[in-house]
């Protein structure tokens, strides 16, 4: 069996929505007549604020259901960023494949016909942007890639799947309350950091953070604390950018009024760190990103995070 040497080129996936629909058995028979349009060729790890923004744009005047399929590296935080400013009643659902076309098995074809009839169903309208993959619908709003190459690598570890395609029809278990739709600004130029704590961190890539950039999301220790001798800094950088204090654990939300040592979440929201609650670090920086480029202040955005996080 011949499979890549070394000297051979990676797959480059390029089918177009034609070929997409083409390879998906039983989408005919869902009875739903089909607009398949193609909209951005690139990868999604080079897909752009602007991109996904202007995605939402083109589609908003529908008042059917619509699906997105883009590569799975950065669709937690796409399918967030359109459920931030998504805001009509019919399903936005997001889907992708973790096995590429050229491999046995390849789940494509059976997450985009999940996909289509979540969109599909009346009983998916009001829950804003989804993502839907392994027969499992999450709310854009939760869900994460937790593995690298699982076709289950999507769960969402604080609330699970909202819903399920069971023998083809959607069940969904759960609606969580949709929150306020923000504005869709212009984000060119606007630049948010991601910045990862880690074991006896000193803050020295930091430097220069507050001379480059707008915002800085803080991806913490557990439930939001960071070494003592890290706290003047992020405080002092607080004083200049808005900061936005996270937990890099991939479950469960930062404190707020615990733990009170030096490098704590009370000790941190006093130097003006930004509780971000129960967002991750990426789906704060797409919030974060979002509401510097719309202008708002310290008090907008800490009364966003309230609300979203």
């Amino acid at each position: 069996m011949a499979g890549h040497s070394a000297d051979q080129p990676g797959v480059v996936a390029r089918l177009t929505g034609a070929d997409l629909t083409a390879a998906v058995p039983g989408l005919a028979e869902i009875g739903q007549h089909l607009v398949v349009r193609d909209v951005q060729a690139v990868p999604s790890a080079s897909l752009s604020f602007a991109q996904i923004l202007g995605l939402v744009r083109e589609v908003g005047s529908s008042e059917d259901g619509v699906v997105v399929t883009q590569g799975t590296d950065t669709v937690e935080e796409t399918a967030y960023l359109a459920d931030l400013v998504w805001p009509h009643a019919a399903p936005l659902v997001f889907t992708g494949a973790m096995r590429n076309p050229t491999l046995a098995g390849a789940d494509g074809p059976a997450n985009l016909l999940a996909a289509v009839r979540v969109a599909a169903s009346p009983r998916a309208r009001d829950l804003g942007a989804l993502l839907v993959a392994n027969d499992e619908i999450h709310a854009a709003r939760w869900v994460r890639k937790t593995h690298s190459t699982s076709t289950a690598t999507f769960t969402s570890p604080d609330t699970g799947p909202i819903g399920h395609v069971i023998e083809g029809e959607v069940r969904i278990l759960t609606r969580p309350e949709r929150r306020p739709v923000l504005g869709v600004p212009a984000v060119d130029g606007t630049r948010v950091a991601l910045y990862t704590v880690s074991l006896e961190d000193d803050g020295a890539l930091l430097d220069r953070v507050a001379d480059t950039h707008h915002g800085l999301v803080v991806a913490a220790f557990g439930v939001g604390h960071v070494p003592a001798s890290l706290a003047p800094v992020l405080g002092e950088l607080a004083a200049r950018i808005p900061v936005v204090l996270t937990s890099r654990s991939g479950g469960g939300s930062v404190l707020r009024h615990t733990y009170g040592a030096a490098g704590s979440e009370i000790d941190l929201q006093r130097r003006g760190l930004v509780n971000g609650g129960l967002l991750g670090p990426y789906k704060a920086r797409v919030l974060l990103r979002l509401l510097l480029a719309a202008g708002a202040g310290r008090d907008e955005i800490a009364a966003a995070f309230a609300e979203h996080g």
